[in-house]
């Protein structure tokens, strides 16, 4: 039976399964249920034997901008992610933790996972494309995590074990946004490609993967995703989700939600964001 989800949609072509994240008209940004939605998905489609490799990508004009910002700041009082004080740190893991793995599962998936990115792929948006082993995107995609400037740290914390220290630092402690030319340059990607051939692209790329054995493309998988365990992946994400709580409670992080209340997310993103 074909499950139905709110968020994503899924299809299954051949040794392909596409997930595709489908809030369009908000440009795909994070609500619940997707975490828990895509979790499934991935799991559903690893456990699928016929099922060589996933492609994720996004509909309407982009990846994914991250977390909805006109429920988790523009709307006023507490949500799951803005708690009442005095803030409890462990609250907020527990939510958080529970998304990041819900996004690692495409990490986790014992198939390789391809993230198709075109337009932005920002914050949260970001935290999701980067959990895939691979990441191909128009050359005028945008990837960058804006809220390190005030109200976040990226929970997947996948930004230092692509890029190494020194350009995630770069990246982070500017909250700058750099295009897929420039991503693909600095090796946080594989590739960037023009617009109009990022399909044909991921599609060769996956067709030629699902051409591999499952438990061959498995066995790759397990030694290379157990190398970045042994760099300290899992401590970093736990650290990163602590912070990621407590960066949206400090008097900075509290006053970016006023902000927000007062004059709509746009604007205050805009002036958090201004060179």
């Amino acid at each position: 039976m074909t499950t139905r989800y709110e968020t994503i949609r899924v299809r299954v072509e051949g040794p392909i399964a596409r997930i595709t994240l489908d809030r369009p008209e908000r440009y795909n940004a994070i609500v619940a249920p997707m975490p828990e939605e895509l979790r499934h998905a991935v799991e559903a489609a690893d456990a699928d034997e016929r099922v060589h490799a996933i492609v994720l990508d996004g509909a309407g004009p982009g990846f994914c901008a991250g977390y909805d910002l006109e429920v988790y700041a523009a709307t006023a009082g507490p949500n799951p992610g803005v708690q009442e004080l005095p803030y409890d740190a462990t609250v907020d893991l527990r939510m958080m933790g529970r998304n990041t793995e819900c996004f690692m599962a495409l990490w986790r998936a014992r198939i390789p996972t391809i993230a198709q990115v075109h337009g932005a792929a920002l914050a949260g948006g970001s935290d999701i494309a980067l959990c895939c082993d691979l990441v191909v995107a128009a050359e005028d995609a945008s990837f960058g995590y804006p809220p390190a400037r005030v109200w976040g740290v990226p929970t997947t914390m996948m930004w230092v074990q692509r890029l190494g220290p020194e350009q995630a630092k770069r990246l982070l402690f500017t909250g700058d946004v750099i295009d897929g030319r420039e991503a693909a340059r600095i090796g946080l990607i594989l590739e960037a490609v023009p617009a109009d051939q990022l399909v044909e692209r991921v599609d060769a790329l996956a067709a030629r993967m699902a051409t591999v054995p499952r438990n061959q493309l498995a066995m790759h998988k397990t030694v290379i995703n157990q190398a970045m365990v042994d760099q300290g992946l899992q401590t970093s994400q736990l650290l990163a989700t602590l912070f990621d709580g407590m960066a949206r409670h400090t008097a900075e992080g509290l006053a970016f939600k006023r902000r927000a209340e007062e004059v709509g997310w746009q604007r205050a993103v805009a002036e958090r964001d201004a060179p």
